[in-house]
């Protein structure tokens, strides 16, 4: 199971950042640095449930979850009183 995590991940590299030529590498270098940054901060995990690296690493995936249950209920809210309006 593990193997399988870092192959995947590897192929997340291969397929972001190994797809462009680059001429120096200082400027691959970068590019990886970006990606690295990319995936553990703002790319969302489906086995984290949908959270980033970071949420769960600095502990506020609980924080994260809230807010995404305040906003579907925020959402549903609004949409109730538009298919109230449009069934009649």
């Amino acid at each position: 199971m593990t193997q399988g995590k870092i192959e995947r991940w590897h192929r997340s590299l291969k397929n972001q950042v190994l797809l462009e030529n680059y001429n120096l590498l200082g400027d691959l270098k970068t590019r990886i640095a970006e990606f690295v940054d990319y995936y553990n901060t703002e790319r969302y995990h489906e086995s984290l449930d949908s959270l980033t690296p970071e949420d769960v690493y600095t502990g506020c995936e609980q924080t994260v979850l809230d807010r995404r249950r305040k906003k579907r209920k925020t959402i549903e809210k609004r949409r109730r009183p538009y298919y109230r309006q449009e069934a009649a």
